[in-house]
């Protein structure tokens, strides 16, 4: 085509050709006045022009500008006026990115024009051919512009330059509403530094529309869907000074300024659109500075996160360095929340009752935080409710309102009125004037259930203090709990994902990278949260609390409803009109939880708080035994692990671990005055949590008891701890026949039941993965499909999980029972006991030094917790501590199944290979021989009584009953040993499962005294026959 052709096209293809008559003239125009145009123009790279030739450009744009001065300068009444038009277009384009000229860019000047813009294609159809943009249309523009949902779709290349160019498609694209104006606002900055005089008014009227622009989306957020305005504010107010001001300088100012005269407006402006989403509190004004943390924004998106970065590659000092600074600022952020929010408690009456339900409706929009479902579906979660970074930051302002009253013995702290947590189906008006703001506490499960002819008596209004002290523990309820289920859950995926790198290391896997990639990213988000939740004061403060709700607990739990504390003494009185019924269990969760938190992440905490760990040991000692104080056998259960987490350590530390310090705790435990009953509420939740009414309560009693055992070693070492024991033994002793078996009659039946139990477990598991070892190690898992291998490794290694667990809980049941032997013994030695522990103990034995050994021989014991070496000198060591008494040594050959001379022989064979004390040998040889003895005697009168008539025998053992009872609803005679032992685990007959206690069996004494007779007889027969 020719030239002139290609420019009659251009001229057709101009839209400024509109401003002519006709196209012909338009033409006519141009033949005559169009510009040479230089071949020697050096080309415009992508970026377009430099900031440096802004300034040139407007004027320069029209001369540059293909057509643009031929075609239309007719139209206008001078040359100046066009000039100036193209220029205000261009200077548009600049500051806002947004066009409404989507023609082929090389009909375009390079020359002041953005290299990508926004194409605002509705609002160019709308004016119908008009494609520049002027101060008439640009506050259409540029709200059309703000609406676009995904701008990024609408970019378009504005220069002939083609070349990729990111960061000009990101400025252009930016999806937010805050960060594009703010960016807009800062363009529209640098134009008025350079344009010419004519266009200063312009260039200063964008920019004032970018501010009101702000102002009108601040106000109106919800026009502008899916983006959180406010927290867009606050991260370009944290950009903008990041690197030049620390976060502290800036912020805390910025709430010095509402703590000082911002109070009206930030309780006016927080409410949510929507009340009864619990997301939409974070996004208000108060919700958005809540929101500030170390914590990921986006959970398990690290990139961008600030903290803890290549924690690999860090040293623990540098780590421990940056905690500390996190920790400082939080604690400063925290101290300006907790002025903010006591100053606006403390305005207007109308002010305290705006915050309060502001409170109040966002904990019930977020209840949903603490159901289990929850915590298993992330997705839904982070849509319904606010964040962990809210609630710990809401929980640590909380708490600092609350400390007035936090001192254990602070006769404030007795103020306390419970029925709050009773009342329902209040009004709005009665709500404000009764001071009740937190909502839907009448549905949560409290300590005891009221009792049938107690009445509710609310108080007409409530204190501050009440309404602090619940609204704390309901905000800790749904915030610090979730985080420490975290924390755990990520402790033992890095551990597990540690051993995986390890051995895709070991055997050269190509995973090994990406294993390492995974840890790295899960250690930033572990740090970052330990960082979040271990901020001294804010530990401080909630030990505070949590010890003072302790105390209070127990001036309920004694029924002390006066203005002054009661000393604790046992035992308890009777309860008549308490208070516990108020209780939530939330409450008592909130404390457990805390304490062991601080066992597992924050030690040291423990260690300078000795006067809270006396107010935690009278609270656990008082609830923890007591179903009359606290139903729920789960969470007097959960006591007991609150008890291991305060006690002083045990567990040796790992090899060049500091050793904790354990002083005060050790102090505190040795001189606690009600040693005797909290061993006593001890051994009681142990037998409680047999039967809880849960249908898994079989498996969970496991986990229940768990950290009982460390605990019954603990105390075994002290004295009074010690002597305590002993003495419910000996009272079991005593009271063997009691209609209700003593406490510690019930707890070793238990005790050698779960010893029986997980031994025989973990036997079994041991086998399997022998098996399975073996199968692997020959090649046979080589053949297999990959289904199939596949199944076989996670059968391999859900035994080795299962194996482990029983290994360590039998590992625990047979070391209590050897503590416990050294020094009780009667009971043990006793009928009722003596056989179960013996057959026992021979069955193991058996598995243990016997032939069966060699089917538990896998591979590295220690990888399972399986100690064959100290179960064997546990078991020696019982038999040892009990083999003094000669009925014992007697009962031993009783057992058929098991015992055998040779089995002790091998025993003694085991202990000389494994190096126990030469003493210890020699003691367990010369108890064997003295069993041995009593077995050849034994088998002896086994030949005369083997014709024994069937009614002398017990019908459940089989075996020659020398004391028969009758039952009286089965009217059944069996052995008194027998049922004795039946008993203990299950109090019915056990022939027909009526209700049976051991003071309603009847001794068969004419039975009796013709097995006695009868027994009489055959001695005589066996003396004459020796004669």
């Amino acid at each position: 085509m020719s030239d002139q052709g290609n420019n009659n096209q251009n001229i057709s293809c101009n839209p400024f050709a509109a401003l002519f008559s006709s196209l012909a003239d338009a033409k006519q125009f141009a033949s005559g006045q169009k510009p040479p145009q230089s071949s020697a123009e050096p080309p415009l790279d992508d970026s377009g022009e430099s900031q440096s030739e802004s300034e040139n450009s407007v004027s320069d744009s029209v001369d540059d500008n293909d057509d643009s001065v031929a075609e239309i300068s007719r139209s206008f009444r001078s040359r100046q006026e066009l000039c100036e038009q193209l220029n205000v277009n261009h200077m548009i384009q600049r500051i806002f990115l947004i066009t409404l000229d989507n023609s082929d860019p090389s009909l375009r000047g390079g020359n002041g024009i953005p290299p990508r813009c926004v194409y605002l294609e509705e609002m160019a159809a709308d004016l119908d051919g008009q494609d520049w943009l002027d101060m008439d249309n640009i506050e259409q523009a540029l709200f059309n512009r703000l609406l676009l949902l995904e701008p990024g779709n609408h970019l378009i290349y504005m220069t002939s330059c083609s070349t990729v160019n990111l960061s000009a498609d990101r400025d252009a694209g930016e999806k937010c509403a805050i960060p594009y104006l703010f960016a807009c606002y800062q363009r529209a900055k640098e134009e008025v530094t350079k344009v010419p005089e004519k266009l200063l008014s312009f260039a200063v009227r964008c920019k004032n529309l970018t501010v009101s622009n702000t102002r009108t989306v601040l106000l109106t957020p919800e026009i502008y869907i899916s983006q959180n305005i406010y927290e867009q504010l606050l991260d370009l107010l944290l950009d903008g000074f990041s690197g030049v001001r620390t976060f502290e300088e800036v912020i805390v100012p910025v709430l010095d300024i509402f703590q000082g005269r911002g109070h009206t407006v930030l309780v006016e402006h927080i409410q949510p659109k929507d009340p009864a989403n619990g997301l939409q509190y974070q996004k208000t004004l108060l919700g958005a500075v809540l929101s500030i943390s170390c914590l990921l924004k986006t959970p398990g998106i690290v990139e961008g996160h600030g903290y803890f970065l290549n924690p690999s590659r860090s040293s623990a000092q540098e780590t421990k360095v940056q905690e500390a600074n996190i920790h400082q600022f939080m604690g400063q952020f925290h101290d300006k929340l907790h002025q903010v929010l006591k100053n606006l408690l403390q305005r207007s009456g109308e002010t305290r009752h705006l915050l309060l339900s502001w409170l109040g409706n966002c904990l019930q929009a977020n209840a949903g935080r603490a159901k289990i479902w929850a915590n298993q579906m992330p997705e839904i979660f982070f849509q319904m409710y606010a964040s962990d970074a809210f609630f710990l930051n809401l929980g640590a302002a909380l708490l600092k309102l609350c400390q007035p009253f936090c001192r254990p013995r602070s006769p404030k702290l007795l103020t306390f009125n419970p029925t709050y947590c009773a009342l329902k189906d209040l009004s709005e008006e009665e709500r404000h004037n009764r001071n009740v703001h937190a909502k839907g506490l009448d549905k949560e499960t409290c300590l005891i259930p009221v009792p049938p002819q107690q009445l509710v008596e609310s108080a007409q209004s409530y204190s501050l203090l009440t309404e602090n002290l619940i609204l704390t523990q309901l905000t800790m309820h749904l915030g610090f709990h979730r985080l420490h289920e975290q924390m755990v859950k990520m402790n033992q995926s890095l551990h597990r994902l540690q051993v995986t790198w390890q051995e895709a290391q070991r055997t050269a896997n190509p995973m090994s990278e990406q294993f390492l990639e995974q840890f790295e990213r899960l250690m930033i988000v572990y740090l970052s949260t330990k960082a979040a939740t271990t901020q001294p004061a804010m530990l401080q403060c909630c030990l505070n609390l949590q010890a003072s709700m302790a105390a209070l607990l127990v001036q309920l739990g004694m029924g002390n409803q006066g203005p002054e504390h009661v000393a604790l003494n046992f035992p308890l009185p009777s309860l008549q009109n308490t208070m516990l019924c108020y209780i939530p269990e939330f409450f008592a969760e909130n404390l457990g939880d805390f304490f062991i938190f601080l066992r597992r992440f924050a030690d040291d905490v423990l260690e300078t708080s000795a006067e809270s760990l006396e107010q935690i040991l009278s609270f656990i000692t008082v609830f923890m035994g007591n179903v009359e104080r606290m139903k729920n056998p789960h969470l007097r259960a959960k006591l007991a692990e609150v008890l291991e987490a305060v006690m002083p350590h045990m567990e040796p530390v790992a090899p060049g671990a500091a050793q904790p310090i354990v002083f005060q705790r050790e102090r505190v435990f040795c001189s606690y005055r009600h040693a005797p009953q909290l061993a006593e509420a001890l051994i009681t939740v142990f037998v409680d949590i047999e039967f809880t009414g849960d249908p898994h309560q079989f498996e969970q009693k496991f986990n229940y008891r768990r950290p009982m055992y460390p605990i019954l070693k603990y105390m075994w070492s002290k004295d009074s701890y010690r002597e305590s024991i002993k003495h419910l033994a000996d009272y079991a002793s005593e009271n063997l026949e009691a209609m209700n078996p003593p406490l510690f009659l019930r707890f070793l039946n238990l005790l050698m039941n779960d010893a029986i139990f997980l031994l025989d477990e973990a036997i079994q598991y041991l086998s399997k993965i022998k098996i399975l070892q073996l199968e692997r190690d020959r090649g046979e898992w080589d053949s297999l499909p990959p289904d199939a291998r596949r199944e076989k490794e996670s059968s391999l290694q859900m035994f080795g999980q299962l194996g482990r667990f029983h290994n360590i809980m039998s590992n625990e049941t047979i070391g209590t029972l050897a503590f416990l032997t050294s020094e009780i013994k009667g009971i043990f030695v006793h009928p009722f006991l003596a056989e179960r522990i013996i057959s026992m103990l021979n069955y193991f034995l058996q598995h243990l030094v016997g032939p069966k050994m060699g089917a538990l021989k896998v591979k590295d014991f220690s990888e399972f917790d399986f100690k064959p070496q100290q179960l064997v000198s546990d078991i020696c060591t019982i038999y040892l501590n009990l083999g003094d008494e000669e009925n014992f040594c007697a009962t031993v050959p009783k057992d058929g199944r098991s015992y055998s001379p040779t089995l002790f022989s091998q025993t003694v064979r085991v202990l000389k290979k494994i190096n126990k004390p030469g003493n210890m040998i020699v003691a367990f040889g010369l108890l064997a021989d003295k069993i041995k003895s009593h077995a050849d005697r034994q088998q002896q009168e086994e030949e005369t009584y083997s014709d024994a008539p069937d009614e002398f025998l017990d019908p459940i053992m089989s075996t020659l009953m020398l004391d028969p009872v009758l039952l009286p609803s089965s009217n059944v005679t069996v052995d008194r040993s027998t049922i004795a032992r039946h008993l203990l685990s299950d109090q019915t007959d056990p022939f027909n499962r009526s209700p049976l206690t051991m003071d309603q069996i009847r001794p068969n004494e004419e039975l009796k005294q013709r097995i006695l007779q009868w027994l009489d007889k055959h001695k005589q027969e066996s003396l004459h026959s020796l004669k």
